[in-house]
């Protein structure tokens, strides 16, 4: 019997979530393992006509897949779109020749413009490992990038993805850096400005190691999974819109380098200023304005680190095309109440329906931003972006604009509540005089955010003001009895996270 020139298998739906690697599973004593002599975590290419998938291999002992067959995750599945039964070519994938220059970078050769395409396309077609894409990160991290390098990296990510052109002079646009829990200004920014008749189509990201992230917090108020065609749609009916950016694939190549730089715990300012304005770019933004909230808990944690940052943003955007304005804000502690998609949602409801009781800073930062966007679209002179943004929201019309655009979006609802919930309470009568924003976000994710929408924390107190004893510093929402324990488990090891200055005797 001859033997077949492709060796080919069987593709079965495994149903197992690997986020965006793409696994593929075979029994150890498959006849195409062997003869190609794969492994455990070898790299394996899988083609079904003119799709190509490159897979992580995991070996499999026992039945649970099929002689003949192939099992693939959910990630690998959709890449492929494959059937159930259908059969695929499998083999080793050939060399990553762009490998080359990511060596040369850690050896402190710089980056080409062509070697760097050739890195973001290697990335983008999954040719790249985990292993080798936290090379490629190690040796960009901290400033060993210059500024040239992020000029082409920007690009290359750009041209890597869909970009977005609209038949409007001025595109308006909007980025926090981040850090601080609840900051969910981008839905009440968006509906005041395109309530004055500009256009600021919003593709925000979701939460990857925070409770929300904007795109959770407005999927439980509205769709956020639109496709071209409907984004467009929505953007030119109503001017605006809050969907998320991987619906759209717009800079796909930074969601996995993300996914991976925070998992090394890698702080590459070269790669976050390609990261934002290469999303800005592919919005098709023409004036964007970058948040930078400066605090020790948050992101970037202190002036210089602020400096270098709007430098480069700037700088690097103006060569691209862009116009943008960097504005500095308070990180020192959370802004709103609310923490986790929901919780945050219905701060963001009550800043809109203008209620007696919705936070006053998740207002006032809104307003900030959304004034100052006002000011860069030249609607009103400078300095007076915030009475335009205030008297907007105080008539009505921008939570008439925010009803409109969720509802051409597929729908405005209300958000959910969790069943579970437990105070956590203050030991002493003082003053908040600090809150730690990285544990209060661990203790968000640790009661189910994002994945469960209701879940999170409201706070009870905020930063500078005066508590009790016994007064609620923040009540846990969970929608299930052991998520609200392990939260609280890891609150009561880190009482730490509000730090009250007792009153003076």
């Amino acid at each position: 019997m001859p033997i077949p020139s492709v060796l080919e298998l069987r593709v079965c739906r495994l149903g197992i979530d690997t986020h965006q690697q793409p696994v593929a599973f075979m029994p150890r004593d498959c006849h195409v393992c062997r003869s190609e002599g794969f492994s455990a975590l070898s790299r394996i290419e899988l083609v079904k006509g003119t799709r190509r998938v490159i897979a992580t291999l995991m070996v499999v002992d026992g039945q649970w897949i099929g002689g003949g067959e192939v099992g693939l995750s959910e990630s690998a599945w959709r890449l492929l779109g494959a059937q159930e039964g259908e059969s695929v070519a499998v083999h080793h994938p050939a060399p990553v020749e762009s490998m080359s220059a990511v060596r040369g970078k850690i050896h402190g050769s710089a980056l080409s413009r062509e070697a760097l395409a050739a890195i973001v396309n290697d990335i983008d077609a999954g040719r790249f490992s985990d292993v080798e894409l936290a090379a490629f990160l190690t040796g960009c991290a901290g400033n060993q990038m210059s500024f040239t390098e992020i000029r082409y990296l920007t690009e290359a990510m750009v041209e890597a993805g869909e970009r977005l052109h609209w038949d409007r002079p001025l595109i308006l646009d909007k980025h926090c850096v981040g850090g601080l829990p609840g900051n969910r200004t981008t839905p009440i920014v968006v509906a005041i400005v395109a309530a004055n008749g500009l256009c600021i189509p919003k593709t925000s990201s979701r939460a990857i190691t925070s409770p929300a992230g904007t795109a959770d917090a407005m999927e439980t108020l509205a769709p956020v999974d639109l496709d071209l065609p409907t984004m467009r749609r929505v953007v030119e009916q109503e001017g605006g819109c809050v969907v998320w950016g991987g619906a759209v694939q717009l800079s796909p190549t930074d969601d996995v380098l993300i996914r991976v730089e925070r998992a090394l715990d890698l702080d590459s300012q070269g790669q976050l200023v390609a990261s934002v304005l290469s999303k800005k770019l592919a919005a098709g933004a023409s004036h964007v304005l970058i948040d930078i909230p400066v605090g020790a808990t948050a992101k970037v944690r202190d002036m210089p680190a602020t400096i270098q940052l709007q430098t480069l943003l700037v700088e690097v955007g103006s060569l691209l095309g862009l116009n943008v304005q960097v504005h500095v804000s308070n990180g020192d502690g959370p802004v709103g109440r609310g923490i986790g998609p929901a919780l945050e949602a219905r701060d963001v409801l009550a800043v809109l329906r203008g209620d007696a009781q919705a936070p006053q800073d998740l207002r006032e930062r809104a307003l900030d931003l959304a004034g100052l966007l006002l000011e860069m679209a030249g609607k009103v002179p400078t300095g007076g972006g915030y009475a335009l943004a205030a008297a907007t929201l105080a008539s009505g019309s921008a939570w008439r604009k925010f009803q409109a655009i969720a509802n051409a979006q597929g729908g405005l609802r209300e958000p959910p509540m969790a069943r579970y919930r437990h105070p956590v309470l203050a030991d002493r009568d003082g003053r908040v005089c600090r809150i730690d924003n990285r544990v209060l976000s661990r203790i968000g994710k640790l009661a189910g955010a994002p994945a469960a929408p209701a879940a999170g924390l409201v706070l009870g107190t905020a930063l500078g003001q005066r508590v009790e004893a016994d007064q609620p510093l923040y009540t846990v929402h969970a929608e299930s009895p052991g998520e609200l324990a392990y939260a609280l488990e890891y609150a009561q090891q880190h009482s730490e996270l509000f730090f009250i200055e007792e009153d003076a005797p």
